[in-house]
């Protein structure tokens, strides 16, 4: 019997298309990956934003986590996360369903082989199209006499980075390479999917220094494109948008011609430009990469985290290398890796400059890194008076809040005191303040959740809840042996449900204090039950269960993730099956 079709934007896609599509939705939260987008703001239960399909200034582009929808009500678009990435980035359904799968880390083999097999063969032949447009630029490249002489001459690059990049020239025609690869067979929808072809249906790419963009097979998947004569008219780089191929967020420039070098040396050199890593490996400096065109991700520091997790950041000392500094550390304490800061002399924009300046100063200066914590209190040392009041309190709340995102408790300490050193106000007085500050909103991205005696006593109330009724109501006990050991979230909640389960209750005794606080703290709470206290017992275990699977899906997400990354495919099929099964086990419980 054939697999009863789905409509979607009025088209027809199989059930099994459909059902890869509710798992990818499933692991997405819509406000994340519209966010990637449109700046969004919490306004109750929703997200509200500036349209990105109107030029507005009255934000109407409304998000609902609840519903899993969006509406822009200024142009009266709408739909759910498949409909808004079809409209912004231009593709289909199935194009769309792809990336976002590749975003939630769903393999979409397991739900159609068939369609996967297609996928296959069209990404081979993208991959073919661009091996062959990267050949055509290196050949320019040795015949363009005024592009070989800025490669040379104005950057400064010897014949060995030139070959190990690929590094050729676009000439200026207006369609010449697309009629070229039209010959050799590829359709117009093959060249705009590779990213080849501009609006008008021409080279993308003319006149300019070209530097392929490559995974970390060194398989070339895009391409940036630097000018070689000033044009105030266009933009001095040019990149390939993103396609099946390539996805910024994702890809770590110049990590396949680093890599050797960074497992070698045990560190890696992150700076913002493509044309930095390749003036870094000129200099002899090879464990540099970038994150060019895009804010750093989480996907960016694994990728190179699994090479080291020594990772030093070039960037400028100004307020966006500020910015994106801050944004790093957040993300290294999240994957555990050390970030240092290399800090460029004193009027120097970048790496780049610094290397056609003093190339022995950059080989120096990425000796020397400074913890980035340290490197940020320096820079707003340098911008705010700390001998004033205004000051003091300004330099207190900005370092303070990086601290929070600390993991380590001795770290913390020891920045705590460096921030009372620097303003000279006690130790005392700054955690009276660290206290004081409301507790951020935790970020939806998956973290893995490390059991501890007291971090989640207030997260998890509903724990003692559980406990303080299965105490009150002795008799109700006997369920508690649906639970498995060591479920809760502090040593001693899980010795006093181990009791009960026992129902040796005289071992209680020995945590009496512990007992009277549980009590006391759930009497307010369970004064309050609406219904039985045998439907109320019910709940609380059904939402600790839910809890449970939920935080395993957590990790194994995260598992999953680095099985992608060491390209581990056994481990990979095995940690989605488990996935699919802990989803099975969710879904049964919500129903």
């Amino acid at each position: 019997m054939a697999a009863e079709p789905v409509i979607y934007a009025g088209k027809c896609y199989n059930k099994i298309m459909q059902d890869a599509k509710e798992e990818v939705r499933a692991r997405l939260a819509i406000e994340d990956v519209i966010g990637e987008y449109v700046e969004l703001k919490r306004a109750g239960r929703n997200f509200k934003g500036l349209s990105p399909f109107n030029d507005e200034r009255t934000p109407s582009f409304v998000v609902s986590p609840d519903k899993h929808i969006w509406h822009d009500f200024s142009s009266g678009k709408g739909g759910d996360v498949f409909s808004f990435v079809m409209a912004m980035d231009g593709i289909d359904f199935k194009e769309a369903l792809e990336k976002l799968a590749r975003k939630a880390g769903v393999d979409l083999s397991l739900y159609q082989s068939a369609q996967q097999g297609k996928l296959g063969k069209q990404k081979a032949r993208l991959r073919q199209a661009l091996d062959i447009v990267a050949r055509v630029f290196q050949r320019e490249l040795l015949s363009h006499g005024p592009a070989r002489q800025y490669a040379v001459e104005a950057r400064g690059l010897g014949r060995n980075v030139i070959r190990d990049f690929c590094i050729g020239y676009a000439p200026p025609g207006r369609d010449g390479l697309v009629q070229l690869l039209r010959r050799r067979g590829f359709s117009q929808q093959e060249l705009m999917q590779a990213g080849l072809v501009n609006q008008y249906g021409g080279d993308l790419f003319r006149d300019r220094l070209m530097v392929p963009l490559m995974d970390a097979s060194g398989r070339v998947i895009g391409f940036t494109g630097r000018l070689i004569h000033d044009d105030i008219k266009a933009p001095k780089y040019l990149n390939t948008p993103a396609t099946l191929l390539y996805d910024k967020s994702r890809h770590v420039f110049g990590l396949s011609q680093a890599k050797a070098a960074i497992r070698e040396e045990g560190f890696a050199v992150i700076v913002e430009g493509n044309m930095d890593v390749v003036s870094s490996h000129q200099a002899g400096v090879c464990t540099a990469v970038a994150t060019a065109g895009t804010a750093m991700t989480e996907h960016h520091i694994r990728a190179i985290a699994r090479l080291s997790g020594d990772i030093r950041l070039a960037y400028d000392s100004d307020e966006a290398g500020l910015a994106a500094t801050e944004r790093a550390i957040v993300l290294a304490q999240t994957v555990g890796v050390e970030l240092r800061v290399i800090e460029l002399p004193a009027g120097v924009k970048d790496p780049d400059e610094l290397i056609q300046k003093d190339f022995e100063l950059w080989k120096d200066s990425i000796l020397k890194p400074q913890p980035a914590i340290e490197w940020i209190f320096d820079q707003y040392e340098k911008r705010l008076n700390i001998a004033t009041a205004v000051g003091k309190k300004e330099f207190s709340t900005i370092a303070l809040k990086l601290v929070e995102n600390l993991n380590d408790p001795v770290e913390k300490d020891f920045y705590i005191e460096q921030i009372s050193k620097r303003i000279g106000i006690s130790k005392t007085t700054l955690l009276g303040k660290f206290d004081e500050k409301p507790r951020p909103v935790k970020p939806k991205r998956r973290i893995k959740i490390e059991k501890t005696d007291e971090k989640f006593v207030d997260e998890y109330i509903y724990e003692d809840d559980l406990l303080a009724l299965a105490i009150k109501e002795q008799k109700l006990a006997e369920m508690l042996s649906e639970l498995q050991d060591n479920i809760l979230h502090d040593k001693q909640r899980n010795q006093i449900l181990q009791i009960l389960k026992s129902n040796n209750l005289d071992l209680l005794k020995n945590f009496d204090d512990y007992v009277k606080i549980l009590l006391l703290k759930a009497d307010e709470r369970l004064g309050n039950i609406k219904g039985s206290a045998t439907d109320e017992m019910k709940r609380l275990i059904h939402k600790i269960k839910t809890q449970n699977l939920q935080e395993r899906k957590i990790n194994l997400q995260e598992q999953l993730e680095e099985a992608e990354i060491q390209g581990d495919e056994n481990l990979k099929m095995k940690i989605l099956m488990e996935i699919m099964q802990l989803n099975k086990e969710l879904n049964s419980g919500k129903r």
